[in-house]
């Protein structure tokens, strides 16, 4: 009876005879890695998981050399001034190592690429600052917290003159940039893991506006100035923009904030940092308020 059913079952011969069909894994890495220069870092990370010619292609020092900017090496050598920068990196992990925030100037000042754009950020600290009174504790105090790139803030408690200024000296790759103070009126702290502003100490910024400035060492000069509210929230205030055109030498900026009338006190600000960002990066900035 089982015999009736036997043409149910195909019959297959010794040799299975397979036909291969060109595939992604088939692209010469070369012809990959032409492609991959056009994509941003993120895209060409999560391509690389595809296969081994996309894994190898992604590794390419061509393309990760055009993310790098032109004047990368002049980066390094003022970032890592007296320390060993490894000499054996291939161009992607120059590239990761320069993505991680890098501290120099004795720790006050980090610089990073922008993982996406390869664009460079810098954020110079309250301890970067020549703020007027900072080493009086009758005016000033340092305060730790972890709301600050750098673990501690300057919080005023009043003062009659304030002033607080700062330079750096960079090779800024060509491009427009944007200046930035990172305030808070009030001092935060948590109470039963709750965040709460105090704002005992905050008086005297809406009587006269904040006064911002910033030149660079080629003439470029800018100034703005605004009221400082809005208790309890770190805010980014402009300074101005300028101009870096990849000129063989570094570029000097100097910022400042100040409020000197002294016909009444001010008090109860946080002043955490000063940041030097793409300009086209300040919608960023408006939606982390």
């Amino acid at each position: 009876m089982g015999s009736s059913f036997s043409f149910l079952i195909p019959q297959f011969s010794s040799t299975v005879i397979q036909k291969n069909h060109p595939g992604l894994g088939d692209l010469p890495e070369s012809c990959v890695a032409s492609v991959l220069v056009y994509m941003d870092p993120p895209q060409i990370c999560k391509l690389s998981m595809l296969n081994r010619a996309f894994r190898g292609a992604s590794s390419a020092d061509f393309v990760w050399e055009s993310k790098l900017p032109m004047n990368y090496n002049s980066i390094i050598q003022r970032v890592f001034a007296g320390r060993n920068f490894p000499s054996n990196l291939c161009k992607r992990d120059i590239y990761a190592k320069l993505c991680r925030p890098n501290s120099f100037d004795g720790g006050t000042k980090k610089v990073w690429l922008d993982k996406r754009t390869g664009r460079v950020c810098m954020s110079i600290s309250s301890s970067g600052l020549a703020i007027t009174g900072i080493d009086d504790r009758r005016y000033w105090s340092r305060i730790e917290t972890d709301e600050s790139r750098f673990k501690s803030v300057a919080y005023l408690q009043q003062i009659w003159w304030f002033e607080a200024d700062g330079e750096v000296d960079f090779p800024f790759p060509v491009g427009s940039y944007s200046i930035f103070f990172r305030l808070q009126v009030g001092r935060a702290s948590r109470r039963f893991g709750r965040r709460v502003c105090n704002s005992e100490h905050v008086h005297g910024w809406d009587k006269k506006p904040v006064r911002f400035q910033l030149s660079t060492s080629d003439g470029q000069q800018a100034t703005t100035q605004c009221y400082l509210n809005e208790p309890g929230i770190w805010k980014y205030h402009h300074v101005g923009d300028f101009v870096a055109t990849g000129s063989v030498e570094p570029m000097k900026v100097k910022y400042s904030m100040t409020q000197i009338d002294c016909t009444h006190t001010k008090g109860g600000l946080c002043v955490d940092s000063v940041l030097i960002c793409p300009v086209e990066f300040t919608e960023r900035l408006k939606q982390s308020f």
